[in-house]
């Protein structure tokens, strides 16, 4: 296994202090060919998902949670679990049923005896504490076991037993979504997908990744992925970010494009107005700030630019908008009115 140096002590800065400039750009330096190791790392063994997997990197250096649109078969798991390797950080797996419980994914508490014959209770916790969870199938559990998943998402914690017990840092659900099968299905509420920091599709690979995905998946070995980062690591990088400066352009694009696409504000357009029963909220500017600069830093850009906010866009708006059944009828979907609204800002 390759060593790297920690990153952890050179973003360090006193307590209640926000990073000097120089610090940060001589810890970024250090930093930017890691991560473009990471990305050719993943894609080393998911094949033919490049823009997928930028996205998900994003996602996890901005600290959030994605959600992976997709048919089965192509890769969503093995992604995951290669970004955990590579990332270094532990991984669970949460596979949904309708029957699934709450307690099975945060856990429960446990009546034990001790050697003086004392009962006490011992909580013993459920799949849901890892460092990057596989919700697999999302859309089968129950809205019971959704709602235990949006406080662990919210607030990286759970409540079991009248106590709170804090999820391991960091916390990050990769949860996966068949879009095709609907039956036996329960559709995320808007609350619940408004936690995620993008929703990303995945698409069947071209000809050319899929010919090396038969001849590397099919032999008698399998390639494994180099761990490239640590805990300690990770946490830095997503603390890094957040200093990265955003220019007055990058902030206007943002609030151009998140108020322009709420039917009620006063800058949306008539088609926007007649599409959409609802808009994105403060939370998608927010996630689509930190997004643009967890993706200039992945390409080796020290702040983002335009074009950061043109590829993140879609992944972090589309499953924030409500289009209304009469917008649907008449083929109208959230991309085309996305794709409408970025030509605002330029």
């Amino acid at each position: 296994m390759t060593q790297h140096p920690s990153i952890t002590n050179s973003t360090s800065a006193p307590q209640g202090k926000a990073p000097h400039p120089d610090d940060t750009v001589r810890t970024f330096d250090g930093l930017a060919p890691r991560l473009k190791k990471l990305t050719q790392e993943i894609g080393r063994i998911v094949l033919g998902q490049e823009t997928v997997i930028q996205n998900v990197l994003t996602t996890l250096l901005g600290g959030g949670h994605a959600l992976l649109l997709g048919a089965p078969g192509l890769g969503k798991t093995l992604l995951v679990n290669s970004c955990a390797h590579v990332l270094g950080l532990e991984d669970s797996r949460i596979q949904f049923t309708p029957d699934l419980m709450p307690s099975d994914i945060t856990g429960a508490e446990i009546l034990e005896q001790d050697e003086q014959g004392k009962r006490h209770f011992r909580f013993l916790p459920g799949p849901l504490f890892g460092q990057l969870v596989l919700a697999d199938e999302i859309n089968r559990a129950s809205p019971r076991t959704q709602s235990a998943l949006l406080q662990a998402m919210a607030e990286g914690h759970v409540t079991q037993g009248g106590k709170t017990w804090a999820l391991p840092k960091p916390f990050h659900v990769l949860a996966t979504q068949n879009p095709i099968e609907q039956e036996g299905t329960y559709p995320l509420p808007e609350a619940q997908l408004d936690r995620f920091m993008m929703r990303i599709p995945l698409d069947f690979p071209a000809r050319d990744a899929e010919r090396r995905m038969l001849l590397q998946t099919t032999g008698a070995t399998k390639r494994k992925a180099e761990r490239l980062f640590s805990t300690a690591d990770l946490l830095a990088t997503q603390k890094l970010v957040r200093t990265l400066p955003v220019g007055e352009t990058i902030v206007e694009a943002i609030l151009t494009l998140v108020r322009g696409l709420r039917p009620q504000d006063e800058t949306a357009s008539d088609d926007v107005r007649n599409a959409l029963d609802y808009g994105p909220g403060p939370r998608a500017a927010q996630s689509l700030m930190i997004a643009s600069r967890a993706r200039a830093m992945l390409h080796g850009r020290l702040s983002p630019s335009l074009e950061d906010i043109r590829m993140l866009a879609e992944p972090v708006l589309a499953h924030r908008l409500g289009v209304n059944f009469a917008a649907q009828t008449q083929g109208v979907d959230a991309r085309q009115l996305i794709a409408a609204q970025l030509k605002r800002i330029g």
